[in-house]
């Protein structure tokens, strides 16, 4: 029910049932802390009736605000940084909010990640606004999207857990997109110019953790399927 608070470990066990049994009371401190704040801000949500779809949906909109903002000036990629971490909290918050209130459905995982998708392509589309290559934007896109998709039809294919936690998973880009677009702001304000050159390292480096990290799930997959 909405209203019966689960405590952490109950909280954490059935987090890690839908995710690959990966618990996160095992994970690193500054990833148990991103999680427990979740819980807690999913439990306050809960208790007021907000379903997990509509902080899916509001975590979206924060999303396809960033490439809207990123041009304005003064500080507009520091504007579109604070949106990523926004978007970033509610992606977080929805599973919560699924989770204390026993809402979770597998339409509701449909959901959320394409959410997640369209959100990753707005984040992108503001990396090419700012100056990023094309090809580039679209390599970074292209990997992490090829990412997802392995580890999906591996669990269709009968892989039972995470198979790894890799370089590239959704926390390492949301960071990219974030510190990114703050250090882009900050080159800008040093020096216009700067810019573009800094959000096509920016990019440069997605696309690098995208490339690792989806070497490392295939590793990771092959283990498991074979």
């Amino acid at each position: 029910m909405a209203g019966t608070r689960l405590d952490w470990d109950e909280y954490a066990t059935a987090w890690a049932r839908l995710h690959g049994d990966f618990d996160p009371r095992r994970a690193a401190p500054a990833v148990q802390g991103w999680l427990r704040f979740a819980y807690q801000i999913g439990h306050l949500l809960g208790r007021l009736r907000v379903p997990p779809t509509a902080v899916t949906v509001v975590g979206t909109l924060f999303c396809v605000v960033v490439p809207i903002t990123v041009l304005r000036e003064p500080g507009g990629p520091f504007i579109a940084a604070g949106f990523v971490l926004l978007a970033a909290v509610a992606d977080s918050v929805d599973g919560a909010v699924a989770v204390v209130t026993s809402r979770t459905s597998r339409l509701g995982y449909v959901y959320d990640s394409v959410a997640d998708r369209v959100g990753e392509a707005a984040w992108l589309i503001a990396f090419w606004l700012l100056g990023a290559p094309g090809p580039l934007v679209v390599a970074a896109g292209a990997l992490s999207w090829l990412h997802e998709y392995v580890r999906a039809r591996s669990v269709s294919a009968g892989m039972r857990e995470i198979g790894a936690v890799t370089v590239g998973e959704r926390p390492s880009r949301v960071m990219v997109a974030f510190i990114g677009l703050l250090v882009t702001g900050a080159a800008r304000l040093i020096q216009f110019d700067l810019g573009a050159g800094t959000i096509t390292v920016v990019a440069a480096i997605w696309v690098l953790l995208a490339g690792f990290g989806l070497v490392q799930l295939l590793g990771a997959v092959r283990r498991a399927l074979l």
